[in-house]
């Protein structure tokens, strides 16, 4: 029998868009009971809303994951209010693109490393004994980006690297309690991501980083679905494509890989953004 997340407490963490947003309405259509993070109130109060018309409990509490007296308080919330926690979904993050001697210091470099890396153990740290008691599945949203490293994303690079061994180390720590840890590797995925992404002043990039995504470009959707599909089976770590291919050519031809990445994604890339910036 397939495992549902009906009457189920769920965290999912970068709940107000994306990735994020998807999954919290897939979980409420199922019947999950919901603990939605973000730092966005007024777009978490909205979600809320939305979830619930699907009958599903849910509470919003927004959060900067970066904060870790925030992320206690978020996981303490949760557990008051539902008296139980079945799944963290560690999904909040965000990205600064340009060299990384452009940064004019490295508070930028830091933030993100913070974000995505540090609020993942953050909330990790204070769930985990309540995860313990439910046998519970620890869901972390990581990148194509810590197997095809691409340039100008040095902080973001760091620190989905850093998430993939803190959540190899931690899958052998409570792997004899019951607890899963899942990795999942996006490729590009159609959200507010990229429009989101800083540059070396900290300044957003705008509707034009929608650009970046062609009308091959996976949907939100259809990767909350694969997203869900893996946390249900506990697997350990889904890479998306064309990460498959591109880990068995990175142990036999790894230069030639760098060479691929800017030549056939991250050049055709610049180009549609720049071509959308001229229209």
């Amino acid at each position: 029998m397939q495992y549902t997340f009906r009457e189920k407490t769920v965290i999912v963490t970068g709940a107000s868009s994306g990735i994020g947003k998807v999954l919290a309405l897939r979980l409420a259509d199922e019947g999950a009971w919901l603990a939605l993070a973000a730092r966005n109130a007024q777009r978490l109060d909205a979600l809320a809303r939305e979830c619930q018309q699907s009958g599903s409990k849910v509470i919003a509490i927004p959060t900067d994951v970066a904060d870790e007296s925030q992320c206690r308080a978020l996981i303490q919330r949760t557990q008051e209010t539902y008296g139980r926690i079945d799944t963290l979904v560690n999904n909040a993050g965000i990205d600064v693109v340009c060299k990384l001697e452009d940064l004019p210091d490295l508070q930028l470099f830091k933030q993100v490393v913070d974000v995505n890396f540090y609020g993942t153990v953050h909330c990790t740290y204070y769930a985990l004994p309540y995860l313990k008691e439910t046998s519970g599945r620890i869901v972390n949203i990581s990148s194509l980006g810590r197997i095809l490293a691409i340039p100008f994303n040095t902080s973001y690079v760091a620190s989905k690297f850093a998430m993939i061994g803190f959540s190899d180390s931690l899958r052998m720590e409570v792997e004899q309690v019951g607890v899963s840890v899942t990795v999942i590797c996006p490729s590009l995925v159609v959200t507010e991501f990229h429009e989101r992404y800083l540059d070396k002043n900290g300044q957003p990039k705008g509707p034009s980083g929608r650009a970046i995504y062609t009308e091959h470009t996976m949907t939100a959707d259809q990767c909350a679905q694969i997203v869900l599909r893996a946390a249900r089976r506990r697997k350990r770590q889904i890479v998306m494509r064309p990460g498959s291919l591109a880990l068995w050519l990175k142990l036999i031809a790894p230069g030639l890989v760098d060479r691929l990445t800017i030549s056939r994604f991250l050049r055709p890339a610049v180009k549609r953004t720049l071509d959308d910036m001229h229209r």
